[in-house]
């Protein structure tokens, strides 16, 4: 064996350590200082690293703040900047890429950004801070950069103070916040004087990194977008470290605030190289209520819906005094037997002509009321029954007495002719009006608060406060809901709901006790008694307030329907109650009203998905409108006895051209063709309105048809029967009233619109006020309170209108 000179062994041992992999050499890292502008280029074999130091006191808070620049425009070989710091590393690239709608790229070469901040604990000490700054790029020839680091004064926000800044898609800011000991809430309000650019505000816990990107600010804490103003409601139990981070992002685009793609300047290669998108801010940060107004407001709603109860009560008592002293009165005044004789005799309808037809006996062995002819009750001006008969005493007619076709199409009607029927037949009948609005509560209820809690609870998991459009200058949270007091305000429609139907039930005890005592007053006087729509009145105002409540837990255009839904039905039962007060026989039934308001409802649904500026679905919905209105003028003008099916318009058409055109005749029914026609004249307005203009809110648009009906309707039957010599009483004049003072003031409340969800959150946070009542409660929430009086105000001068027929026979109750 020949053994190498050692010359030789080291030689090879040289070239085999020249074929291995050589480590780069450590990169000294040079000395650098704040507030210093370091200029430099960095390319594949020269990269650049800077090291600042500093110390940190325990109890303040050292914010850093890196700014960079470059003027290279290749995206291929950016300049890369990576930032070291004890407990964690921030990178990013010039320039700096976002990308918008529909993929667009947008390219910043400036960039400023604030490294995450470290405060020592008490017990350290002084901490010393290394901050390491690596630049360096895998361009073939030299980039210049620039780099500038500075330390952030003002890093700390304080309570009451203003501050004002500025910031960029490139260049977020934000900023630190504790809770003082004295405040367990905060209200953070940002205010800008422009519009756009659109920008984020979120607030985030003390966790590194911070997500102040737009790519990612939205993936902790809480935020909203906006254009002019944000307000964010923070308390100090969310925070375990009582503090938190307000950050601001100005977005690359201002679509998501309800703008279009912002003025760019676009290079060959696609790539859009944006303008100056600068936003000035103020941030102010401010206490919020005490939990002492919360006691106060709910006090003060629950006593100011107390004290209609306790008017009724005083009502009551008045009207239990006066019947005490009427019966006392009566018991010692001498009986002539008058009393006796009104019950015991048939009522004889007579028209203005002096004919007689109308008459109705309760002999009839139909169980019903049957008319008679005069001769079967008392001569006018005799005591006694005649016994000598005339055949022209009799009606040579008998059908003329029980076809209903012949008498509902008499010249002059009177409520005896349309109250034939067996009343307790009508009132099992309008009975069913409560029943079906109970069941259709119960299901329509139970899916609608399931989805308003999952939407809360969304809100609350995601943080996106852009999915609830409340009036954030007023939402007070309580527990899961973000605005308690929109849901609080909402009790007054349930609290007289319930006093309504104490009052209906009260009545309903009285008439059956009356009923049962064989009052003549009672069993031919007046107009019939039936309270199964007033009870369905009642539990609909009752669900007004529930589904309303159900609403404003997260109000938006998907669940608007929730909040008028009953108030469409509110208006057809004033409607139906109207009308049944002349017409109790030829009412519609409960199953046709309830399927036509879930054709309405359907409607509303389809308006709010389908009805934004669809020129299809408009004008289809408009033919429907006015043939609806055509055909129901009328059933309405001849009392039902005009068959409606698929001739309907045929045979409408037929009387026309005959009493119109041919013959020039004067209508039979002058008064309801007056109703109709103006009916006819707004119904057209409305259909014609919403064919031109086409209005985004689809669901306030048909809740004003109703509206704009059930008034017309109102001022139509007060307006006949003040015609008819009949009464106003001092109650119900006193309800409508209070009914129009309450309903104007109701309405500017409604009008003063705090916000609207057929824009963009950001723009409908513009709309957004501070509170106007006891610091609790805002324009909505007053519109809340009032709307609930206004609709018991209404729903009294329904029960009350006509008291004054009371003692007026049937036979002279004129129909209209």
């Amino acid at each position: 064996m020949v053994v190498p000179p050692a010359g030789a062994l080291c030689a090879l041992l040289c070239a085999l350590c020249a074929l291995l992999p050589r480590a780069a050499p450590a990169l000294a890292p040079a000395p650098a200082a704040f507030d210093r502008l370091y200029q430099g280029a960095v390319s594949l074999r020269r990269e650049q690293l800077y090291a600042f130091n500093y110390s940190c006191r325990p109890g303040q808070v050292d914010a850093v703040r890196v700014y960079v620049k470059s003027d290279s425009e290749d995206l291929q070989y950016p300049v890369l900047f990576v930032v070291r710091q004890q407990k964690g590393v921030l990178s990013w690239q010039v320039p700096l890429i976002f990308r918008g709608l529909y993929q667009r790229t947008y390219n910043y070469q400036e960039v400023s950004r604030t490294l995450c901040p470290t405060e020592p604990a008490p017990d350290t000490g002084p901490l010393e801070q290394v901050i390491f700054v690596d630049v360096a790029s895998m361009a073939p020839s030299p980039i210049k950069y620039e780099l500038l680091v500075t330390r952030v004064k003002n890093f700390q926000l304080m309570t009451d103070k203003a501050f004002n800044f500025t910031a960029s898609p490139s260049q977020p800011q934000y900023f630190l916040y504790k809770f003082p000991q004295d405040v367990d809430s905060v209200i953070i309000k940002v205010v800008s004087e422009t519009i756009y650019p659109c920008s984020v505000v979120s607030v985030q816990d003390i966790v590194c990194p911070v997500y102040d990107l737009d790519h990612n600010v939205e993936f902790n804490g809480v935020y909203q977008s906006m254009t002019k103003q944000a307000a964010i409601t923070i308390q100090k139990k969310d925070f375990t470290g009582e503090q938190f981070f307000v950050v601001f992002v100005i977005k690359p685009e201002d679509y998501a605030c309800g703008g279009s793609v912002p003025s760019t300047i676009q290079d060959k290669g696609n790539h859009t190289w944006n303008l100056q998108r600068t936003k000035h801010l103020q941030v102010t940060i401010v206490p919020s209520i005490p939990e002492s107004v919360y006691v106060q407001a709910m006090l003060f709603s629950f006593l100011s819906f107390l004290s209609f109860y306790m008017g009724a009560l005083m009502v009551a008592c008045m009207h239990y005094v006066r019947a005490r002293r009427k019966m006392s009165a009566e018991r010692y005044s001498p009986d002539d037997g008058s009393r006796t004789m009104a019950a015991s005799r048939p009522i004889t309808a007579g028209t203005p002509e002096g004919s007689s037809y109308g008459a109705i006996d309760e002999s009839s062995s139909s169980g019903g009321r049957q008319m008679s002819s005069p001769e079967h009750g008392l001569r006018r001006g005799s005591d006694t029954d005649s016994s000598v008969e005339e055949e022209s005493d009799f009606d040579t007619m008998p059908e003329i007495e029980s076809d209903k076709n012949v008498i509902r199409t008499k010249m002059f009607l009177y409520l005896s002719d349309l109250s034939r029927k067996d009343r307790r037949i009508v009132s099992k009948k309008y009975k069913i009006y409560f029943w079906n609005i109970i069941t259709i509560a119960v299901f329509y209820a139970l899916p609608v608060v399931q989805l308003v809690i999952t939407y809360q609870t969304v809100v609350n998991v995601t943080g996106n406060q852009d999915i609830c459009y409340y009036n954030f200058l007023c939402a007070h949270p309580l527990g899961v809901l973000s605005a308690f007091n929109n849901v609080l305000s909402n009790m007054g429609h349930v609290l007289l709901g319930f006093l309504f139907l104490l009052i209906v039930l009260h009545r309903d005890i009285l008439h059956r006790h009356t009923m049962e005592a064989k009052d003549a007053c009672t069993l031919e006087y007046g107009i019939p008694k039936h309270f199964g729509l007033f009870y369905a009145m009642g539990i609909a105002l009752m669900m007004e307030g529930v589904l309303s409540a159900c609403y404003h837990v997260c109000p938006n255009y998907s669940n608007f329907q929730f909040d008028t839904s009953f108030m469409y039905m509110i208006a057809g039962l004033c409607m139906l109650k109207l009308y049944q007060a002349r017409h109790p026989d030829i009412n519609a039934s409960a199953y046709s009203a309830y399927a036509s308001f879930a054709v309405v409802i359907c409607l509303a649904v389809l308006g709010v998905v389908f009805g934004k500026n669809n020129m299809w679905f408009w004008a289809i919905f408009s033919i429907i409108h006015v043939f609806a209105s055509l055909a129901l003028s009328t059933q309405i003008y001849y009392m039902g006895r005009f068959k409606i099916d698929f001739g309907i318009f045929r045979r409408a058409a037929m009387v026309l051209y005959t009493d119109c055109i041919q013959q020039c005749s004067r209508p039979m029914y002058m008064d309801r063709m007056v109703l109709l026609v103006a009916g006819n004249l707004v119904n057209w307005s409305f259909a014609i309105f919403g064919l031109v203009y086409r209005p985004r809110d689809f669901a306030s648009y048909l809740l004003g048809i109703f509206i704009c009906n059930l008034l017309l309707y109102l001022a139509f039957y007060i307006i006949m029967k003040l015609r008819s010599s009949e009464k106003l009483l001092p109650i119900p004049l006193f309800c409508i009233v209070a009914t129009a003072i309450v309903w104007g003031a109701a309405l500017y409340f409604f009008f003063q619109n705090l916000s609207s969800w057929e824009e963009t959150p950001a723009e409908s946070r513009e709309k957004n006020r501070p509170c106007a009542l006891l610091g609790f409660f805002d324009d909505h929430d007053i519109w809340h309170f009032l709307s609930a009086a206004a609709l018991f105000f209404s729903f009294l001068v329904l029960l009350t209108l006509d008291d004054d027929l009371d003692t007026v026979r049937r036979d002279q109750i004129p129909v209209f």
